[in-house]
């Protein structure tokens, strides 16, 4: 991340450019990270944000944090091409980058959906400029006329996105907010069934149509297509258990709602999210990519 501690000599205080950043800086990885599903791209955007902004006339800025939001949503739109091309070569399934959360994400039941695995994979669907334009007013409530200045249309052509992006995420997502309750008690009871190997305990909380979905970038062994169905996941499950026989199982918030960290001599090996639908587990998410595990040694803030 560039130095955005500028000080004037003799000054102990930031200057007015770095205090506004910083002010908002955790908002802007926000927007950045729901945009792109990666908290290293996410940081990168936040460090071009930086430079450009540093070089704005703040006498001109009526309105900082819209004018911020409008850099890094523009840096965003840019950074989401190169991880399309990125992504066309990427061994096995892409999923986002984990982000080990604090409880106040949580607590914020709309963004902690937002930022989820399953709701990061939904907006992986859409075209860049609608998943920006979902991203700033579903999520972060921008007006129209705020968003069109950040992707440069009108308001007229932003509503339509609008309502052509809130379409496509209804017809994809999950199916509806659950609570951190309701996630933390499935997830104890998927942690039982793994720890004990038990197929039928794991086929009892399983979804019949459960999917999963394993991320080793091809660095690292992981399933190299979704597997489908209560049995199939179930039976990978129970088989791949005797290999992490000696892999600890930690529970932590991870994208807002609970999730196991699996480490192997005091590394983690793999962090594994879960959507919970009426009780049971509907989508199960196995980042195992060293490149996307370095965020998880330490909470990182987000916020709307």
């Amino acid at each position: 991340m560039a130095d955005t501690s500028q000080k004037t000599p003799g000054d102990h205080h930031p200057a007015p450019a770095t205090a506004a950043f910083v002010t908002h800086r955790n908002l802007l990885f926000t927007v950045a990270y729901e945009m792109l599903g990666s908290a290293a791209d996410a940081e990168d955007v936040l460090q071009e944000t930086w430079l450009r902004w540093a070089g704005v006339d703040l006498g001109t800025v009526q309105d900082q944090r819209a004018y911020l939001v409008r850099i890094v949503t523009r840096q965003s739109l840019d950074r989401l091409r190169t991880l399309g091309r990125r992504k066309e070569s990427y061994v096995g399934p892409w999923l986002p980058e984990p982000l080990l959360t604090a409880p106040d994400v949580a607590e914020d039941v709309e963004l902690a959906d937002s930022v989820s695995m399953a709701m990061l994979l939904v907006l992986e669907t859409l075209t860049p400029i609608e998943r920006a334009v979902f991203v700033l007013r579903e999520v972060f409530d921008l007006s129209y006329d705020e968003i069109g200045e950040a992707v440069d249309k009108s308001p007229g052509a932003v509503r339509q996105l609008a309502y052509r992006a809130r379409a496509h995420v209804a017809a994809r997502r999950p199916r509806g907010v659950v609570s951190p309750a309701e996630t933390r008690s499935a997830l104890e009871a998927f942690q039982r069934a793994t720890e004990t190997g038990d197929l039928q305990h794991l086929l009892d909380i399983l979804a019949p149509d459960v999917v999963l979905l394993g991320d080793g970038g091809g660095v690292v062994q992981a399933t190299l297509a979704p597997v489908l169905g209560a049995d199939s996941v179930a039976r990978i499950l129970a088989a791949g258990l005797g290999r992490l026989a000696a892999v600890s199982r930690q529970p932590a918030q991870v994208n807002g709602y609970p999730a196991l960290i699996l480490r192997r001599d005091g590394e983690i090996d793999t962090v594994l999210a879960l959507r919970i639908d009426d009780g049971l587990v509907t989508g199960l998410y196995a980042v195992r990519n060293p490149e996307k595990l370095s965020r998880m040694e330490r909470e990182t803030a987000l916020c709307r």
